[in-house]
């Protein structure tokens, strides 16, 4: 029972491994494609959380973003130079500063994660079709005479 376990640990971790093998080569792919959205890194993410999640005060999106806040503050100013995202008052409380996207932000970013999961699609089929080459390799391998 114990050589049992110590297999099945050591097939989970040689599964952890390729795992994270995997999520790193797709995660290099998902770069190349954020690249073609003509933003930072720091501006698609922040774009992202206010079009998915939805308007927020300046220091709540740096919070969700763990960054400092006059960081964020910066990101905010340069996705507003681009029409992407405004400040707004909150409808309730005046005094606090709301940051929404614009629907130019909204059509960006909406197309930005369309192209990532376009990707991930096409990384998922190519791993299917190479795990049915791999599943048929043995009865090629045989021969037709098997």
């Amino acid at each position: 029972m114990l050589l049992f376990r110590m297999a099945a640990a050591q097939g989970l971790d040689d599964a952890a491994r390729e795992l994270n093998s995997a999520a790193i080569h797709l995660l290099r792919g998902l770069k190349a494609v954020d690249r073609r959205s003509g933003l930072t890194p720091a501006r698609l993410s922040a774009l992202s959380v206010l079009v998915f999640v939805g308007a927020m005060p300046v220091g709540r999106l740096a919070e969700i973003e763990d960054v400092a806040s006059p960081t964020m503050t910066r990101i905010v100013d340069g996705l507003e130079e681009l029409g992407l995202a405004r400040r707004a008052s909150h409808p309730v409380n005046g005094r606090i500063r709301m940051v929404e996207p614009t629907p130019r932000g909204t059509a960006r970013m909406r197309r930005a994660r369309d192209a990532r999961v376009r990707a991930i699609v096409a990384a998922l089929e190519a791993s299917l079709r190479a795990a049915g080459a791999l599943a048929r390799l043995p009865a090629r391998l045989a021969g037709p005479d098997r």
